[in-house]
């Protein structure tokens, strides 16, 4: 959608792109008074925070792409007026343990139940060291969280304030000096264990279990610090309710939103030209921010970029009711009511990434599953709902993207979606695809997105969902901060261009981060304030 005002042929800002980031910029911006044009290629605004009808006749709005929010701070809601509400998730994880019919469920609400199933599946002693565990994670948490919508901390004062929120040095030296897997694998004894806990390092990020280069713990940071609490919750109304409010707020607040419009080039003279309804067009603006991968903006520059490469698959089912279990005491919902883990023990996930290295896909494959429709039935129509369908969302590790060096997509897209039906199948007690409901065309209620899909549709390098590999949230000790592009993690080599995504400095996620910061650094640049 574009809205009917008459473009201008100059503004105080341009954004390249209109995700989640983009809106978030755009409506700070335009708040502050600065007039902004946000261009965006799709019809819809959103990116990859998006909800859709995936299947034709059906009435269920799937949250495509993203899917859980824990990295939206409350400040920019707040900020923004966002009508945004987010539902937390009882269970936290169900994680079936391999040739039996026990799994660990892991209860936020009852501990003396959680306890009780760690000992089930003879885990016992690793029930305290988990406790003890997230409990450093909450205080990294607690710490780190409140610094994300500021200018960035030095990598010394980070190190202090942990220090002293956990009164030694084991915290920093658990997160940003020692691969991750090392302090799990130091932590717990069960190979279930382990796994489950690993699974935060790997989203997204291929990695193998004992990484050197850290990138796993970067991954691991981000995910257990969101909010706060680390708690991964449900967007109500799907994740397009998400983008909306965003998008709401922008046109509120004055910032001229269109869509169609394919940017082509980017000068470093701030000049962005583009394509709509056929023509080629031109803009000026005294600063742009890039709500695209910063691979992207190097090809509008007309320059070279590093390849990046993205390590998942998404499965979205649509099933007539939830799968019974190999358990016959556990109630479904509550297995599925968190994250449902599977073939993601520790030895199951290195085995995987060594398979997926090799160029082979992984057999079986780790895979997590969410189940929106538990916790929100809103986005699925009167009679699904009244039926007892419910949506299935899986999240595959480990199918990187080199993997379209030995399959055409097409063949990729159908051994993966294969290989996530042998997955589920083998920890359930039933087949899962006689309950995927069928379309109006009479076809199953599944797709299927590779890497090369989300860069297909998306503009994603290599199906990276975070644009680039992460970074840690401060800046190096010696890293200059003279500019505020450079103080708020948002800067690029030009100073009229600034990176507002997920490829800032504490960009990745569904967090609005990277458009509060870039937003914050112009209004510094050129308010003042």
């Amino acid at each position: 959608m574009g809205d009917n005002v008459a473009m201008q042929s100059e503004y105080d800002v341009v954004i390249v792109g209109g995700g989640h980031n983009g809106l978030t910029a755009a409506a700070y911006l335009a708040k502050a008074g600065l007039s902004t044009l946000v261009l965006e290629r799709l019809d819809i605004f959103g990116g990859a925070a998006v909800s859709a009808q995936a299947f034709d006749g059906v009435a269920a709005r799937l949250s495509r792409y993203s899917y859980l929010v824990s990295l939206l701070p409350q400040q920019i809601i707040e900020d923004l007026g966002l009508d945004i509400t987010l539902a937390e998730r009882r269970y936290s994880s169900y994680t079936p343990l391999p040739g039996s019919n026990k799994g660990l469920l892991v209860d936020n609400h009852d501990a003396t139940a959680t306890a009780n199933s760690f000992g089930s599946i003879g885990a016992a002693a690793d029930q305290a060291a988990w406790t003890n565990f997230y409990a450093q994670t909450a205080k990294a948490a607690e710490v780190l969280f409140d610094t994300v919508t500021k200018p960035l901390a030095r990598r010394a004062d980070v190190r202090a304030a942990l220090g002293a929120a956990s009164e030694s040095d084991d915290l920093w030296q658990m997160l940003f000096e020692r691969p991750i897997g090392e302090t799990i694998a130091e932590r717990f004894e069960s190979d279930l264990v382990r796994g489950v806990v690993l699974t935060d390092a790997l989203i997204g990020t291929f990695a193998p279990n004992l990484d050197d280069s850290l990138a796993a713990n970067k991954c691991f940071l981000y995910h257990v610090i969101g909010g706060g609490t680390g708690d991964w919750n449900i967007p109500v109304g799907g994740m397009g309710s998400v983008t909306n409010s965003m998008r709401e707020a922008a046109e509120r607040f004055g910032a001229h939103l269109q869509s169609g419009a394919t940017v082509t080039k980017v000068g470093d003279d701030g000049k962005v030209e583009f394509t709509l309804d056929g023509a080629v067009q031109t803009v000026a603006a005294k600063r742009v921010l890039v709500n695209a991968a910063p691979a992207e903006l190097a090809k509008l520059m007309g320059r070279s970029a590093e390849p990046v490469e993205g390590a998942q698959a998404k499965v979205n089912l649509l099933l007539s009711r939830l799968p019974k279990l190999k358990d016959p005491e556990l109630d479904p919902k509550a297995a599925f009511g968190g994250t449902f883990h599977i073939n993601e023990t520790w030895q199951q996930l290195q085995s995987a990434f060594d398979e997926a290295a090799a160029g082979e896909i992984p057999s079986p494959l780790p895979c997590e599953i969410y189940c929106h429709s538990l916790t929100d039935p809103s986005i699925l129509g009167d009679e699904l709902r009244a039926s007892g369908a419910q949506t299935l969302t899986v999240f595959a590790l480990h199918a990187p993207h080199r993997l379209t060096e030995h399959f055409d997509n097409d063949e990729l897209r159908a051994r993966l979606q294969q290989a996530v039906i042998a997955s589920l199948d083998s920890v359930l007690a039933e087949p899962i695809e006689p309950l995927i409901l069928r379309d109006a065309n009479g076809e199953l209620c599944i797709e299927t997105k590779t890497t090369k899909d989300l860069e297909d549709a998306l503009g994603l390098p290599g199906g990276n969902i975070f644009h680039e590999p992460l970074k840690w949230p401060f800046a190096e000790d010696a890293e200059p901060l003279e500019t505020a592009a450079q103080r708020w993690g948002v800067a690029t080599e030009h100073a009229n261009i600034l990176l507002c995504g997920s490829g800032a400095r504490r960009g990745g996620a569904v967090s609005g981060i990277g458009g509060h910061n870039a937003a914050a650094a112009v209004i510094e640049e050129l308010l003042g304030r």
